[in-house]
């Protein structure tokens, strides 16, 4: 197709009746947000209220170890199945489901009396949110044209850090007005269950279904869904097998991207604070400000590195070069931020750095829009699911081998030198994933 037969498509695309097309997708990708956002406050409840946990329930230290990293083990295994679920089922359902039953989760984890019980429920909590990330890939395959993809994903994972920044202070303020960590729990998991079921009225449906989409919008989103479709399905080999996709390098490219930017990610959520208070001497109260900030400048920067890809492909920019520059811009910029984080001589500089790095490690959101990308359409929930399955394996053992490098060494440097070595690979991992064309065309 010609460039001026592609400007009329989509000039044709964007207007029917000389009526404007809605923007209920982007209330779909809000509703989302905010979804993830209260996702990773849930995350951080157990955290923050953990020394007054610990106390109450006479917690030996090691075993608070593994509570806090049996969240991932429940979150982790579920990532693939809840893909294939995805595949099955309407994704607005499904949001549904995980939010209501993650907000029960941390609602009766409020009523806990024992290590066991704890586990159990934090647990229980990562299964249930299991299918949100997945769920985000796989609406964008749903309501968004290739060209609008990069924000929608950065939209959706910018929930993480701000959920992170302004989790601490909502989880304060809840512990306060509710009378302690149980009551913040229980706050926390009633206010989940809300918002679960106000996002899902903005959800609910597809671009066919929807009653707030207009006819402008709706032909809009199904003629570049529907061309994209035509055009993978006209090189398409045969029907797809699991190993079509186990031995395709772009999906190893996004599994090991996605397990390298999770490396550093929650290595700097859950050692973050630590690694100010041991090195720099900061107290919690400073300690809650510069998470603020230092997760705050995250959310920032994811928002700009999705606006960076989709303005950039919209004058012409090819896809992989596109994506293959931004992510190797964010994990050498990543890199090179903790490596000068290594020889930080002031509170100032350091937050200045982790500032820094978690800007620009942000702009690597945009891999949520990868699975859209690769796979064949009924296919993109499991492989949003085996990408997260691979960044949460990272979830898991990162917080575990930073600890036993602090423990036996007395210091934050090998830990901080694998961050400087896992944003190098983020940056490799980017450049092997073709984004331009679908996995099983020839």
């Amino acid at each position: 197709m010609s460039n001026a037969s592609k400007q009329d498509h989509e000039s044709k695309s964007t207007l029917v009746g000389n009526v404007k097309p809605t923007n209920v997708r982007w209330y779909v990708f809000i509703a989302m947000l905010v979804l993830v956002t209260i996702n990773y406050v849930d995350r951080a409840v157990l955290s923050i209220a953990m020394p007054a946990i610990q106390k109450d329930l006479n917690l030996d230290p090691a075993i608070v170890g593994v509570i806090l990293s049996s969240f991932f083990w429940g979150y982790a295994l579920m990532q693939i199945p809840s893909g294939f679920l995805l595949d099955r089922v309407n994704p607005s359902k499904v949001v549904l489901g995980s939010a209501v039953g993650w907000g029960i989760a941390q609602t009766l984890t409020g009523f806990v009396n024992s290590a066991g019980s704890l586990m159990f429920f934090r647990v229980l909590l990562g299964v249930t949110e299991a299918p949100i990330m997945p769920a985000g890939a796989k609406l964008q395959g749903v309501w968004l044209p290739s060209k609008e993809r990069a924000r929608g994903a950065t939209i959706i994972d910018s929930g993480a850090p701000l959920g992170t920044a302004v989790g601490g202070p909502i989880i304060i303020a809840f512990m306060a007005w509710f009378g302690g960590w149980r009551g913040a729990l229980i706050g926390a998991g009633l206010l989940t269950i809300i918002l679960g079921v106000i996002c899902y009225y903005i959800l609910r449906g597809n671009p066919a279904t929807h009653k707030g989409v207009n006819q402008a919008e709706r032909e809009y989103i199904q003629s570049h869904l529907a061309q994209e479709q035509e055009e993978a399905q006209k090189e398409t080999k045969t029907e797809l097998k699991t190993s079509t996709y186990l031995s395709n390098k772009s999906f190893w490219g996004m599994c090991l991207g996605w397990f390298s930017f999770n490396t550093v990610f929650y290595g700097l959520l859950t050692w973050g604070p630590s690694f100010l208070a041991q090195t720099q001497g900061i107290d919690i109260k400073a300690i809650g400000f510069s998470t603020l900030l230092i997760f705050g400048c995250g959310f920032v920067g994811e928002l700009i590195g999705g606006q960076l890809v989709d303005k950039w492909r919209q004058v012409g920019g090819k896809y992989n070069t596109v994506m293959k520059t931004c992510i190797g811009i964010a994990g050498l910029a990543t890199s090179a931020s903790i490596f000068l984080l290594t020889r930080a001589s002031s509170l100032t500089m350091a937050i200045v750095l982790l500032s820094t790095a978690l800007f620009f490690l942000r702009w690597a959101g945009i891999f949520w829009s990868v699975p859209a990308a690769i796979a064949q359409r009924h296919h993109v929930g499991v492989l949003g699911g085996c990408m997260n399955f691979a960044g949460n394996i990272a979830g898991v053992i990162t917080p575990i081998y930073i600890g036993l490098i602090v423990k036996f060494t007395g210091s934050f440097h090998a830990g901080l030198l694998i961050f400087v070595a896992a944003g190098i690979l983020l940056a490799v991992a980017g450049s092997l994933i073709n984004y331009e064309k679908k996995i099983g065309v020839a």
